[in-house]
């Protein structure tokens, strides 16, 4: 019996929270996880799971297996890790979690020239519209803008970065030219839902100076695609990220308001957990992105083609 190989499974379809879910990463068959788990159970003679046709929830037990479990998942993977560091080639399973629009556009094309030049590695990349949470999703690596609020996360800084207020000249032929941040309370903005934050308020801070604006216009988007377009067409005002609309500056698309103010940081990061930072394949995957990533942002920046974030 595979102990260590059914703890796997059972962190598996509880990180999935579903035996199809779990069943199709792995690649078989849902009757065939099933049965798995049941084997388990009747080993350990007791219920791990509470299964219905909808979902599945963990009982008493099956959460104290989990918690206990993961960390002797872990410490295996580390030993695995510590074995193998002096390989020349670094191999396994990476799983890594980007935003929608600069994952697409940046770190997907990333990840394929990594695998490329390191064949032995597999990396799952999934992206989402807010970030994940690494520890419980078992990521080995994210992608983050801005403060990194979590203690446990370790992060190296890719790329500098800054948050940019602009609009397109013919919208501020219509409008006028917001002069100060609490102009822009008069003006049709372009506001983002991207996470839990309360949305609709804009920071601004000039030396000592703060300022927050509570902004509102008819349009807005969970999209960071669609905000930009709509800027781009002159529905008014919007904050992006410098990478994205860098060469929508240089071509005149778009002007920048307000540059003698700053936005919250905007720096991309990746950011890992502590305890993963010794492995190999973790540690070149994060060495290329640094290396790779800032040259894909400027030679973006040349070509002002379509970008998301």
């Amino acid at each position: 019996m595979d102990s260590i190989s059914d703890l796997a499974l059972f962190e598996l379809v509880a990180r999935q929270g579903s035996l199809t879910a779990a069943a199709r990463e792995l690649g078989v068959t849902t009757p065939s996880v099933s049965k798995r788990l049941s084997r388990l159970e009747k080993r350990l003679g007791v219920r791990l799971l509470h299964r219905t046709t909808r979902q599945i929830s963990l009982t008493n037990e099956g959460e104290l297996y989990l918690v206990q479990g993961s960390r002797i998942l872990a410490d295996v993977a580390e030993l695995e890790q510590a074995v193998t560091s002096s390989r020349a080639e670094p191999a396994g399973l990476l799983r890594v979690n980007a935003s929608f629009g600069f994952g697409r556009m940046h770190v997907a094309p990333a990840v394929a020239r990594f695998v490329d030049r390191y064949p032995a590695v597999e990396v799952q990349l999934q992206l989402s519209d807010r970030p994940m949470s690494l520890p419980e999703q078992a990521f080995d690596v994210g992608i983050r803008f801005g403060e990194l609020p979590d203690a446990r996360i370790h992060a190296r800084r890719l790329i500098r970065n800054r948050r940019i207020v602009c609009a397109a000249p013919g919208y501020l032929e219509r409008h006028g030219v917001p002069k100060t941040p609490r102009e822009l309370a008069q003006h049709q903005c372009l506001v983002l839902r991207e996470n839990d934050s309360a949305y609709g308020t804009w920071h601004f801070a000039r030396g000592r100076q703060e300022e927050a604006v509570k902004v509102r216009g008819p349009l807005s988007s969970n999209d960071g695609f669609a905000v930009l377009q709509w800027a781009l067409n002159g529905n008014g005002v919007a904050i992006r990220s410098q990478w994205e609309v860098d060469p929508y500056l240089g071509s005149g698309a778009l002007v920048e308001l307000l540059p003698d103010w700053v936005l919250p940081n905007a720096d991309i990061y990746a950011v890992y957990l502590e305890r993963r930072q010794r492995s190999a394949r973790l540690r070149t995957f994060i060495d290329f992105l640094a290396e790779s990533l800032p040259k894909s942002v400027a030679r973006a920046g040349k070509n002002p083609g379509g970008s998301i974030k």
